[in-house]
């Protein structure tokens, strides 16, 4: 689609992904352009945000395999903020943060199973896991959309480097849910 000067939208004759990936500079201009940045900026700082909150779940954890989960995740997530601040650059932006108050909450709902649990329980083992996989899942939401948002405006680069850090948080899922159904949740109950 293209504006002609009376401001009417005529097609173009090309196939929307095609649009996309011949437009992408034209694009950085666009509302749905700034929209992304915009999206990126709020991941950029639920990022940030969750490489310090990990530590303190690593260390309110019972279970060893859960604490090395949780010490694993916080070097993962400081390589995505890394990889973050390559995407702003690839798009030409200046890498910033833009509070997420979706991840506020999560790490505050974190906080909480923490000093409502008591320490050196499975109990809070369970609640941690069930914490960090409302975070995962949030992530793979966000990084699935903006890989799919880069894709379709022709940003190839940057869909690639969302893609593998989407496909980090899913790793980062499953090994979750490992540990919670190979012993935690049993113990859990038992207690």
């Amino acid at each position: 689609m293209t504006q002609t000067k009376s401001g009417r939208t005529m097609s173009t004759g090309k196939r929307p992904e095609q649009q996309s990936a011949n437009n992408a500079p034209e694009m950085q201009h666009s509302e749905f352009h700034r929209f992304f940045v915009d999206e990126l900026k709020d991941i950029y700082w639920a990022e940030k945000h969750l490489a310090k909150s990990l530590p303190k779940m690593q260390k309110a954890s019972n279970s060893e395999d859960l604490a090395a989960a949780f010490e694993k995740h916080t070097r993962e997530t400081e390589t995505h903020v890394t990889t973050l601040e390559k995407v702003f650059g690839l798009l030409n932006e200046k890498a910033s943060a833009q509070k997420c108050e979706a991840m506020q909450g999560l790490l505050e709902e974190a906080e909480a199973v923490i000093s409502d649990t008591e320490s050196d329980t499975f109990t809070r083992d369970a609640g941690l896991i069930l914490a960090a996989q409302k975070v995962e899942h949030y992530e793979i939401a966000t990084y699935g959309t903006l890989h799919a948002f880069a894709a379709q405006m022709g940003h190839t680069a940057v869909a690639k480097l969302l893609q593998q850090t989407l496909d980090s948080e899913k790793a980062t899922d499953v090994a979750l849910t490992s540990i919670a159904e190979s012993f935690v949740n049993e113990q859990a109950v038992a207690e």
